[in-house]
């Protein structure tokens, strides 16, 4: 499988994750295709039943993450991530950020109706668009 993180990556992330053969309890059985599963689903904004079956099965994937976040470790992580920061998070751009599907096009015949005008100008303006044959 071809990993998203690199190796140097993935080092540098390694030490702050659960389930180490030092840490009491049970070794976590792949911590890299976990990380590897929640970044595509960072990456794709998907619905977690998306979820390529090759990062394992969805619903796993998904209680191991929500257990990460009630235990504070993504805050822990992004703090320790920060410490050094490069600043790549303040490039933006539009070849990364998604609009919503319903963001583009619109009704063009919005009407304009401000509330400070009274209603006998209002009435006024609607018969000289019926007039001038503007809806």
């Amino acid at each position: 499988m071809d990993y998203a993180l690199t190796a140097q990556q993935w080092r540098r992330i390694e030490g702050f994750l659960p389930g180490k053969a030092s840490d009491c309890g049970v070794t976590a059985k792949d911590n890299r295709l976990f990380v590897e599963a929640v970044l595509w689903m960072a990456r794709n904004g998907a619905r977690w039943r998306a979820l390529p079956k090759a990062y394992g099965d969805w619903h796993s994937v998904y209680v191991r993450f929500a257990r990460w976040a009630k235990a504070g470790i993504w805050n822990r992580l992004f703090e320790a991530l920060s410490a050094d920061a490069d600043f790549e998070y303040v490039m933006v751009d539009s070849t990364i950020v998604r609009a919503h599907q319903h963001a583009a096009g619109g009704n063009a015949r919005r009407s304009f109706r401000p509330l400070a005008v009274p209603t006998t100008v209002r009435s006024k303006v609607n018969q000289n668009r019926l007039v001038a044959g503007v809806k």
